[in-house]
């Protein structure tokens, strides 16, 4: 008989400024962030090739969302893939802003001096 496989974990990596989802201990994909005062600006999420298809980026976002809301933040939906499930899920419209160019602004100094 074979084991069954163990459910995927979602962890907040805070010195990475990601979230990430393990399947068998093994990294299967990430949702990055940097936070702006009281928001949560997300810019990146990808599922490893190997773990697509099964519905892992999903379960890592919903996590990460819940998360930022029991942690009393905003969500920014810079990340297309973090947009995208808003729209599906309206239970986080109360603490979700706009991304707007003050914020990407922002971000983009941000990343790059992180980078440098």
């Amino acid at each position: 008989m074979s084991q069954p496989t163990p459910a995927p974990v979602v962890e907040r990596n805070d010195a990475r400024h990601r979230y990430e989802i393990l399947v068998d201990g093994k990294r299967a994909g990430l949702s990055a962030y940097r936070d702006r005062g009281v928001q949560r600006v997300f810019y990146h999420t990808a599922v490893d090739d190997a773990f697509a298809g099964q519905g892992l980026a999903s379960q890592l976002v919903h996590h990460a969302l819940t998360d930022v809301r029991d942690s009393g933040m905003r969500i920014v939906p810079a990340c297309p893939y973090v947009a995208k499930y808003l729209k599906k899920h309206e239970e986080f419209v109360d603490i979700t802003d706009p991304v707007t160019p003050d914020v990407l602004t922002w971000l983009e100094r941000e990343l790059a001096d992180r980078a440098g």
